[in-house]
């Protein structure tokens, strides 16, 4: 190589300088050993060959642990401050990291090729990972790595994973419970996607067959407290979204174009939810008084909207902290939590007129 385009080394200062490569080297890591007219003369010859330090890489792989966690999606890296529920999610991943000191990486890629390099190269001691949209892939790549990791919001049936999640059946059966209760015969699900990718209108035995556990499971549990309620589930239309306004939109035009419209919409994310409400308030149809609807997760946005948003609330900031000390504690053993869902009761949901 052109000693021209060799990158400049600590030894090559030491030799500028006139001292020992250990002197120059004490001069960056252990500065208040070394004499201070020495110290300014490293200094000196680094700057003038344009050498800024050691690598802290070479220093941290070194040592076995970076002490920074890596918090990955298969999502565009706006996901992390966009979505409602990994907001959340992530202010706990956040309090747990100052109070043990922990770095934070975030790892996400517009493409295949980039997030595998991102995960490749990300220095970290372990991944939390967001199990969404290539949600298979990005366990792949995690475990390729060979380091801990703990999926989150976990859409697979893999119990060699580590995860932590909710009881996603338990969470739809006490939300169609409560409407149910309420009086209500005529619903309608806005779904999350049942494979990856995949959009538009569905059926309870497309549901059985969903690639992704956590959908499938909230289907069942709509559909088993409908049936519980003497409804025919087979009344139920189902639209699988894609978590935004778009197939929201899609979804309850579908709906309401039907001949008997649902007077309860079933969620399956406050994000759909919170969409919705803005879609019947722009067509004046009053929530709860013509449609009661109810989300799931218990973001923020949901007890400031109009009307405030009725849901299944998640441990979402604890299943962040929960992800860390996970991480940071990992024996070899691979652990799985279920964490317990809340209905919070608000103003979007009430009885059926008449």
């Amino acid at each position: 190589m052109d000693a021209k385009l060799r990158p400049v080394r600590l030894a090559d200062v030491a030799k500028a300088a006139g001292v020992s490569h250990g002197t120059a080297s004490n001069v960056f890591s252990r500065p208040e050993i070394v004499r201070e007219e020495v110290r300014e003369r490293v200094k000196a010859a680094a700057e003038k060959l344009g050498y800024g330090g050691p690598d802290p890489k070479g220093r941290l792989l070194r040592a076995g642990k970076v002490n920074a966690i890596g918090v990955a999606t298969a999502e565009p890296l706006s996901y992390f401050f966009d979505d409602p529920f990994a907001r959340v999610v992530m202010s706990g991943i956040s309090e747990a990291c100052d109070r043990t000191g922990a770095g934070i990486s975030l790892v996400s890629a517009a493409n295949d090729e980039q997030l595998a390099w991102n995960i490749r190269s990300a220095l970290v001691d372990g991944f939390i990972v967001f199990c969404l949209e290539g949600g298979s892939r990005l366990v792949e790549l995690t475990r390729e790595r060979g380091l801990p990791f703990v999926a989150l919001d976990f859409g697979f049936d893999d119990e060699t994973i580590a995860a932590i999640g909710v009881d996603d059946a338990a969470g739809a059966r006490l939300a169609a419970r409560h409407l149910t209760g309420l009086g209500h015969k005529r619903f309608a699900i806005l779904s999350l996607e049942f494979d990856e990718g995949s959009h538009g209108p569905a059926s309870v035995e497309r549901a059985k067959d969903a690639i992704y556990a956590g959908t499938r499971d909230r289907t069942a549990g709509y559909i088993e407290a409908i049936t519980e309620a003497g409804i025919d589930p087979t009344s139920v239309p189902i639209y699988e979204t894609l978590n935004d306004e778009a197939t929201t939109s899609a979804g309850l035009e579908h709906f309401f174009a039907l001949e008997n419209p649902p007077t309860a919409i079933l969620a399956m994310s406050d994000k759909v939810a919170l969409h919705a409400l803005d879609w019947l308030a722009a067509r004046g149809i009053s929530v709860p008084g013509d449609v009661s609807v109810i989300g799931f997760d218990g973001v923020p946005e949901g007890d400031i909207s109009e009307p405030a948003l009725t849901t299944i609330a998640q441990p979402m900031a604890r299943m962040g902290r929960s992800a860390v000390e996970m991480i940071l504690s990992f024996d070899g053993a691979i652990r799985r939590e279920t964490l317990d869902v809340e209905l919070l009761i608000r103003n979007s949901t009430a009885a059926p007129r008449g």
